[in-house]
């Protein structure tokens, strides 16, 4: 009866908000979902004023779904490997380091053999001056639903960077991790160091993130110091994070290339379902909810198409452009952003954030929404649904980047029968 793309506490959560949305159409959106049994009436009218009051809309850290590489993952070694190793904060050590099979210039290398590299205490001293938080949702590349939707702080890589004072050669950022020591497991990835040291507007840094939700990061979370890259697909935000090495190289090295995938692609914009019936009577409207995905193009519709499974579409036209597409309801940020944190409210200087704490524009790119809509008169049948979105272009989805390998943004389908 239902698809749930989120943690167990996230779904139930997205369920209660749509509620609220649902009781705000007042009777005929209520009959709808009592006849469901989804939700229960609640006399409480405090709900009518208010659609996302209870909405977790933050992932917890510990249900964020997890993609891991490494065997044995390093979190899960005896914590005397892991301080031996730097996987813990008391004894975590960055190098940021030149390319020596490159001719970068730089001054003051922050190395191992050196004795200089950056350890959690300086990082730290960097953070009272510079530290950073946004939000960010967790996708992979080749997944169709995201991992978690968090508030990450850190900071940018660039001020670290520049305490080694380069001067010239440098055209790329390589990074990696801690991977047992074993080149077969080493993953890595890189950027251009011009995004490195410059966000576009609207984007935020590069950092080099050490808390979740205003948690310490763990080390299934890729701790103590990760990659966060919120542009970006998951595979740049390298976890373990040991090394940074700066090169002319103007090739990329990122391991997922290797399989085929398209490494410079910033996140898409698309439109996933959450809520759907199987069944309804005649009659019925049919509630309907999910989230969008909010890409690089940010977001501004979401859009549902129910279409007879007897009405065969022409091949010609693939993507639904001449379908009878409804907008469906972008529901508001929440007042409570859940994710553990206290009281489910947001710390101060958040990116993109008023100082009263409410979101400057709404969605926010590179996030999730939720959305809802009733369907109704629909005859009894058989029929499929689709949901889509449109970004802040006018461009609908899969449209314009639907290749595969540069991330997911096919038009999602579901079934329901109508009956008499």
């Amino acid at each position: 009866m239902k698809n749930q793309p989120l943690s167990p506490e996230l779904y139930e959560q997205h369920l209660e908000v749509t509620r609220r949305y649902f009781m705000q159409l007042g009777t005929v959106g209520l009959t709808a979902l009592n006849t469901q049994g989804l939700w229960a009436r609640d006399s409480d009218e405090s709900l009518l004023t208010d659609a996302t009051e209870d909405l977790e809309y933050l992932t917890p850290p510990n249900e964020f779904r997890t993609v891991e590489r490494g065997k044995p993952l390093p979190y899960t070694l005896p914590l005397e490997k892991r301080l031996e190793l730097g996987l813990e904060r008391r004894t975590w050590k960055l190098e940021v380091i030149p390319d020596p099979k490159s001719n970068v210039q730089m001054v003051n290398p922050l190395s191992r053999e050196k004795g200089n590299a950056l350890d959690f205490k300086g990082l730290m001293k960097l953070a009272q001056k510079h530290a950073v938080r946004f939000l960010k949702v967790m996708t992979c590349l080749n997944m169709k639903e995201p991992l978690g939707m968090g508030l990450w702080e850190g900071v940018p890589l660039r001020n670290v960077i520049w305490t080694t004072k380069p001067t010239a050669n440098i055209r790329r950022v390589y990074f990696y991790g801690h991977h047992n020591e074993d080149p077969k497991q080493l993953f890595q990835s890189s950027l251009s160091i011009n995004r490195v040291l410059e966000d576009p507007p609207g984007d935020n840094p590069i950092i080099l993130c050490y808390k979740l939700n205003g948690q310490w990061l763990s080390g299934r979370r890729g701790g103590p110091v990760r990659m966060l890259v919120s542009d970006a697909y998951g595979f740049k935000s390298v976890k373990w994070l040991k090394s940074v090495v700066l090169t002319n190289n103007h090739q990329a090295n990122d391991t997922y290339a290797k399989g085929n995938n398209d490494i410079d692609s910033p996140m898409k914009s698309m439109a996933r379902f959450i809520y759907k019936p199987l069944k309804e009577k005649a009659g019925t409207p049919i509630a309907i909810t999910g989230l969008a995905h909010v890409g690089i193009s940010g977001l501004s519709r979401v859009q549902v198409w129910i279409n007879p499974q007897d009405k065969k579409w022409p091949k010609e036209d693939p993507c639904f452009t001449k379908a009878h597409w409804q907008d469906a309801k972008i529901l508001p940020p929440p007042t409570k952003w859940g994710g553990d944190l206290p009281e489910g409210k947001l710390p101060s200087d958040v990116r993109f954030f008023t100082s009263e704490g409410q979101p400057k524009h709404w969605p926010m790119r590179y996030t999730i929404a939720h959305w809802a809509t009733l369907l109704k008169g629909i005859a009894p049948g058989k029929y499929d649904i689709y949901c889509r979105t449109i970004d802040a272009n006018g461009i609908a989805q899969p449209m314009p980047r639907p290749f595969r390998k540069s991330g997911p943004n096919t038009i999602q389908k579901t079934s329901i029968t109508i009956e008499i």
